[in-house]
């Protein structure tokens, strides 16, 4: 049998960091030398990190991508190299892969399909690339294409199929939400099979700002069956075998590839680049191959648990901060989010802090000390009454002849944020988490400066029933209880006032999350939500809350992504507008 083995270097990279990503693909080339691999491919922009945002708009920067990448070349002596890269051509920026083969940069592909929805803003930096190019070296028949060019069925894959490759390469940094991984596995499938070629799937490894990449690479045959998959959420040289006789066999099998290489219009734009192999270091061997890793995708509530731990980790990393404060008031959010940063940075880098209040319960007080001392992390205990006393004193002109409200409630949700973000300002290598989830993030139950001020917000797209399934999930992964069990019983309060709930204000969380995700993240209407079997008063109430809260959420710090509709770069809605349901 020919085979090719291939190496998928599914690494982190940090966006700008041009040295940095080009020492980690140095150091993958080498490693893939000793695995014995004839190609080794790299992640979307692993030159520059991804996404690189508005740096693609300085020309500079577009240069010294291409520099850096350049610089790779007699790195690559002995194999054929594929390196995701900011391209300056002919006065654009381009999405590109450099393909490296034997010491020399002998071409570069640039992407075609440019996604412009959700997090995607490419058509705002980029230009399309127009070519397929085809390579042809020793006995190998190969393509390059990039993410998004693989989501359709058509051009530029079933061109380069057409053309006679065998093998696509396909370059991706492709973000995390619920359930992705699964649906990318059975759209490369599905495009294997349809083209009769065997695709390698490689994406990104890590977080960025509100992104996480999680991994999860994988190979499929010409049949579209899985022949490796490396792990999610972590960096890996996956290496494989593909058989690309198996190919040509199965190509002489289906007779439909005849019938559609009648069409020689979808072969216009295919470009058949031979290059000389004069030291036969591309001929392949006649082995039987060997079967890749196949490492198990992780069941939901793990793969939620690993995101959030590594957008938490990485963030941290790639901003400079080492440690961080979380406010411990008890309940079950900030016993989540102070959970994940013990398993994202270790409990020496976390510390909890309780600031009770005259309406903090005893049992809130408890659970907070026993939570701490479960994880281990450094604990403070600030009361705020003294402030608290202070600022009703100071306002009392002011509210005179008015009844206490809201403002008065939340003045202590702002007191403790002036504790938390002074305890970050006077040690300031600490950055603030916030503990709001989507739910309240959605319907505004959150104190703006209050407890929506801090850095980075862990668990801001994550549902208060997703919340308490994780909890339950984490305690599960010990042989007694880290989140106190009467944390995760207990019916959820902000504290602000005596004997307040949050079902006061907020219909029941099991009701509440299939609107909210109904509205926010299938963009339903009031009537198309009712008739999903919802009370049209909770609906109307919800929806209008979600509506006249925006201007909080455009407020509020960012976090990390989970579900295919973020507050923030994924839901862009207009702040002074009049919308009709």
């Amino acid at each position: 049998m020919r085979t090719v083995r291939l190496g998928l270097a599914q690494i982190n990279t940090t966006v700008g960091d041009l040295t940095g990503n080009r020492g980690r693909i140095s150091g993958e080339l080498a490693k893939a030398r000793r695995e014995g691999c004839t190609i080794v491919a790299f992640p979307e922009l692993a030159i520059t990190g991804y996404p690189p945002e508005d740096l693609v708009l300085r020309r500079a920067f577009c240069e010294a991508s291409r520099e850096a990448v350049a610089g790779l070349a007699t790195e690559t002596a002995g194999l054929i190299a594929v390196v995701g890269f900011v391209d300056w051509h002919n006065g654009d920026a381009y999405n590109a892969a450099a393909v490296f083969i034997d010491g020399e940069w002998h071409d570069t592909y640039h992407k075609q399909r440019l996604p412009n929805y959700g997090v995607f803003d490419e058509e705002r930096y980029f230009a399309a690339g127009d070519r397929v190019p085809i390579y042809r070296v020793g006995d190998l028949v190969f393509g390059v294409s990039i993410c998004e060019d693989i989501w359709y069925p058509g051009s530029p894959l079933d061109a380069m199929a057409l053309g006679g490759a065998e093998l696509c390469i396909n370059i991706n940094a492709s973000p995390y939400h619920r359930g992705k991984a699964l649906a990318r596995e059975r759209m490369i499938s599905t495009r294997a099979a349809d083209n009769l070629i065997a695709v390698a799937y490689l994406n990104a490894a890590g977080g960025q700002d509100e992104l996480v990449f999680d991994g999860a690479s994988i190979a499929c045959d010409a049949g579209g069956q899985l022949l490796a998959r490396a792990p999610q959420f972590e960096e890996a040289l996956l290496v494989l075998e593909v058989d690309l006789d198996a190919v040509a066999q199965r190509r002489l099998h289906d007779p439909r590839r005849r019938v559609e290489l009648r069409d020689r219009e979808r072969l216009i734009d295919v470009e058949q680049r031979h290059i000389p192999d004069p030291h036969g270091r591309f001929r392949l061997p006649e082995r039987q191959p060997v079967t890749g890793e196949q490492a198990p995708l992780l069941d939901d509530h793990a793969e939620v648990w690993q995101a959030l731990v590594l957008g938490t980790r990485d963030y941290l990393a790639k901003t400079g901060f080492k440690q961080v404060l979380i406010g411990l008031s008890g309940g079950i959010d900030s016993a989540l989010v102070a959970a994940i940063a013990v398993d994202a940075l270790g409990p020496e880098n976390v510390i909890g802090v309780s600031m009770p209040s005259r309406y903090s319960s005893d049992h809130s007080m408890t659970d907070a000390n026993e939570l701490a001392a479960n994880l281990g992390i450094g604990y403070l205990t600030i009361p705020i009454e003294p402030a608290h006393a202070a600022m009703l004193e100071m306002m009392a002109d002011a509210f005179e002849g008015t009844a206490p409200g809201t403002a008065e409630e939340n003045l202590q949700s702002r007191q403790r944020a002036n504790v938390m973000m002074t305890l970050s300002n006077k040690f300031s290598s600490s950055i603030v988490l916030t503990t709001g989830n989507k739910s309240e993030m959605a319907c505004g139950y959150a104190t703006l400066y209050g407890d929506m001020a801090g850095g980075y917000g862990v668990i801001k797209d994550v549902p208060k029933t997703l919340v308490y399934a994780l909890a339950r999930w984490r305690n599960e992964q010990e042989t007694r209880p880290v989140i106190p069990v009467s944390t995760i019983t207990k019916p959820p309060s902000a504290e602000l006032k005596p004997n307040q709930l949050d079902q006061d204000t907020l219909p029941p969380y099991e009701i509440l999350d299939p609107i909210i995700e109904a509205y926010v993240e299938d963009d339903r209407t009031v009537s198309e939500i009712v008739a999903m079997g919802f009370d049209a008063e909770i609906v109307q109430r919800t929806v209008r809350m979600i509506d006249r809260n925006e201007y909080k959420r455009r407020q509020a710090p960012l976090g990390v992504k989970i579900t295919p509709r973020a507050f923030g770069r994924d839901r862009r809605l207009p702040l002074a507008a009049r919308l009709t349901q």
